[in-house]
């Protein structure tokens, strides 16, 4: 058993991913002993005494972590996109349009009477989305209680 620690313990510190329980003095006792160097067109050459490059040695590759505000900023992007679009759609369909709905009629631009029926269509979604989303936190909350 006190093997198997022992090659975890030279695998972390090896690695880079060193116990913080472990004290200096023994880190410095169970770490391995560095890699010979292989000598070959791909290997790099090392002095004599020099110790061989370590894969702790290497600069490491960090992903920064997605966070809430990351994929706000994306949407915000998107959206954007989205509404220069439609100003282009609108500012190319100038052509008045009659339009009648529950009695009133007038008179719109294509590009603008469309526009006002793509936001009637997305307060409808918002609005049944909504109401989802209270549903489901009642019963979450009758859950709990």
């Amino acid at each position: 058993m006190s093997n198997l620690l022992d090659r975890a313990r030279r695998a972390r510190a090896r690695y880079g991913t060193d116990d913080t329980s472990v004290s200096q003095p023994e880190k410095q006792h169970d770490a391995a002993p560095p890699a010979p160097v292989v000598a070959g067109p791909a290997a790099p050459q090392a002095a004599a005494g020099e110790p061989a490059p370590t894969p702790a040695s290497r600069p490491r590759k960090t992903r920064v972590a997605r966070t809430r505000i990351s994929g706000t900023w994306v949407a915000v992007i998107i959206a954007v996109l989205v509404l220069v679009f439609l100003l282009i759609f609108i500012l190319q369909n100038p052509t008045r349009t009659e339009l009648t709905f529950l009695g009133a009629s007038g008179t719109l631009p294509a590009g603008v009477a469309m526009l006002l029926a793509a936001v009637g269509g997305a307060l409808l979604v918002a609005l049944i989305g909504s109401a989802r989303i209270l549903q489901l936190r009642h019963t979450a909350r009758r859950r709990h209680h």
